[in-house]
């Protein structure tokens, strides 16, 4: 890679973020209107069905909101669960392998992170560019002077 992209930037799943993120939309309106032309229902229950389609549309939403943005202080990986700040130089290394369903960050504690921001589901070639372009600035913005000074056992 030659040119490394101006941050910030953010990595996100594209075309699986429109598919779940519709999908909710339908699943919603469907359960909705279903629970409205039902005859013989009550109130409670039109409700419960209305609330059934909400759940459905927020955890599809959880699922779509996953990303990865690299900014001049770092990198924040939002997940499904959670959001994570990492400075450059706790990323040893980006990671996407064959068949690994994301890419994976190596770091300094010893641990792996899994950025579900990058993942080449359905958009392959996109993810491993991204995968490679994530690898390029963390590479060229790794200092291992910047780390937290962590006491010897």
């Amino acid at each position: 890679m030659s040119e490394l992209p101006t941050l910030p930037v953010t990595f996100r799943p594209g075309h699986t973020r429109a598919i779940l993120l519709s999908a909710g939309v339908v699943i919603f309106v469907v359960i909705t209107a279903v629970a409205l032309l039902l005859e013989n229902v009550g109130p409670g229950s039109r409700l419960s069905f209305i609330l059934t389609g909400a759940l459905s549309f927020w955890v599809l939403a959880r699922l779509a909101r996953v990303k990865v943005i690299a900014d001049a202080s770092g990198v924040t990986v939002v997940n499904i669960a959670g959001r994570r700040h990492l400075a450059w130089a706790e990323i040893l290394r980006v990671n996407l392998r064959p068949g690994d369903p994301w890419v994976f960050l190596d770091l300094s504690d010893g641990t792996s992170l899994p950025a579900l921001g990058i993942q080449p589901g359905i958009a392959k070639q996109r993810a491993i560019a991204d995968a490679h372009t994530l690898r390029a600035l963390a590479e060229a913005h790794s200092d291992p002077s910047a780390l937290p000074h962590q006491p010897r056992s």
